[in-house]
């Protein structure tokens, strides 16, 4: 079982199971700011207090007071997350050789030697330091990070825009009698054969990443994907930092330390993510338990027991209205059969709805009690 491990006595090898784990952890991203920035739409003012996260509320604090902004965002979420992911991956590619979430699972991209060298080092007793990214290393990995996802986006959007993954019979019969009906045009030809073509696509590509991953697993190639094989680049677990004896920066005055705290400030902001997502991560598991069912927010929260409701007092049948015999049960007062889809008013009398439909429709009121009943009222129940 030396290959669930993966690193062939390489120490700094990492293993298959760390990289789908930071590849899964970047695909999780766009879905999260997707549904913070769908949620706070759908958000009432009373909910705010069942939010699982201060982002939400936020987001949804800033969506009431311009919502106009918020719409933009959210119908063009794939650019906006493409905008910030290309700052965010640019800091770390150039800081610290690595993209986000392989800088959180503790791993760098390094420009493959033509001859490794790694095991001598490590021999001897050191890890030697892998170089820093070239710009053109930097300029493609960040073309192939923040693309790939938004192209894949893209195209999974409009492929549900399409209609994909829906059956015919939802569709209707009609909407496709009077497509096929139609002379097609260019664009609707090609509308239909990609959402033909685009799940065998899509399956395909899948497979031919998984086939990388194969190969990674078993050592037979050193990129767990294509696109790090044509850049030349793979990914190595980070040596251990070594110790920085450089003294701290002196300034020469106020406004010196202040106008350095305000330039570093983002980049501070950038790498505080690495703490804040795992936080994140835990403070909803925290607020999903608290405001569970067997939380003791539940019971603290709960209101005092006291004595039943009693149910609602059944109108008594007018004079002129039908008759109706207590004694059986289940059967309607204006045809006199068993129930058949049964629609209760809010006299609490409970008929056909074939039966009492037409006849509030005609009267406006309850043929039993001659209460005055709307149309809306009406109210089918399961028997």
């Amino acid at each position: 079982m030396d290959f669930l491990s993966d690193t062939r006595g390489d120490v700094y090898k990492p293993s298959i199971f760390e990289l789908i784990a930071q590849e899964q952890l970047r695909d999780l991203l766009q879905p999260a700011v997707k549904y913070v920035l769908g949620a706070s739409q759908q958000l009432h003012p009373e909910s705010r207090v069942n939010c699982l996260t201060g982002i939400v509320f936020t987001v949804q604090v800033f969506a009431q007071r311009y919502p106009r902004y918020l719409i933009r965002i959210f119908n063009k979420h794939e650019e906006f997350y493409a905008a910030i992911m290309l700052l965010v991956e640019r800091h770390y590619l150039r800081k610290h050789g690595a993209s986000f979430s392989e800088n959180f699972y503790g791993l760098v991209r390094r420009r493959r030697p033509v001859v490794e060298t790694e095991k001598a080092n490590i021999a001897v007793g050191r890890a030697a330091e892998p170089p820093k990214l070239r710009e053109r290393d930097i300029q493609q990995s960040l073309l192939l990070l923040v693309g790939i996802p938004y192209l894949r986006a893209k195209a999974q959007d409009y492929f549900e825009s399409l209609g994909g993954g829906m059956s015919s019979d939802l569709l209707g019969e009609l909407e496709a009698a009077r497509t096929t009906a139609l002379p097609q045009t260019w664009k609707q030809r090609w509308q239909q054969l990609f959402k033909k073509y685009y799940p065998i696509l899509n399956v395909l590509f899948e497979l031919w990443l998984a086939s990388y991953n194969i190969a990674y697993l078993f050592d037979k190639s050193p990129f767990y994907r294509p696109w790090l094989k044509w850049m030349g680049l793979d990914l190595r677990r980070a040596p251990p930092p070594q110790q920085n004896l450089i003294p701290p920066k002196e300034y020469a005055s106020l406004w010196h330390r202040i106008r350095a705290t305000l330039t570093s400030s983002p980049r501070l902001a950038l790498d505080s993510l690495k703490v804040l997502v795992p936080l994140s991560i835990f403070f909803i598991k925290f607020l999903e338990w608290w405001y569970s069912p067997s939380s003791p927010a539940r019971a603290l929260s709960a209101a005092p027991k006291g004595p039943p409701v009693p149910p609602p007092r059944l109108l008594s049948p007018h004079p002129k209205g039908i008759p109706v015999d207590p004694t059986r049960y289940g059967i309607c007062p204006i045809c006199q059969q068993p129930i058949a889809n049964a629609t209760v008013l809010p006299t609490g009398y409970a008929f056909c709805y074939r039966c009492i439909h037409p006849e509030v429709e005609a009267h406006g009121k309850c043929p039993v009690t001659l209460h005055p009943v709307e149309l809306w009222q009406l109210r089918k129940i399961m028997v």
